[in-house]
C-alpha cells in the first residue's frame, strides 16, 4: 500500500483534521508501543499499520 493511499484511508475514517492527531498521539501496543507516525518512520509497511489501525479502532470491514 502506498503512503498516499494509507493517509487517504486515515482521513476518510477519522476525518482530515483528526487523522494526523490520532497518528501522532495514539500509542498502540500492536505497533510495538509506537504511534502510527513512529511505526511508519521505523520502517513498518503502511499496509500492516493500516491493518493494526483497523483492528484496534474497529474500522468497518469494507474499509480494509
Amino acid at each position: 500500500m502506498r503512503l498516499t493511499v494509507f493517509w487517504q484511508r486515515m482521513a476518510e475514517h477519522f476525518g482530515p483534521g483528526y487523522s494526523d492527531t490520532f497518528a501522532r498521539d495514539h500509542v498502540m501496543t500492536e505497533l510495538g508501543g509506537h504511534t502510527v507516525h513512529e511505526a511508519l518512520d521505523a520502517g513498518w509497511d503502511a499496509k500492516d499499520v493500516w491493518r493494526v489501525v483497523c483492528t484496534v479502532m474497529n474500522v468497518p470491514g469494507e474499509r480494509h
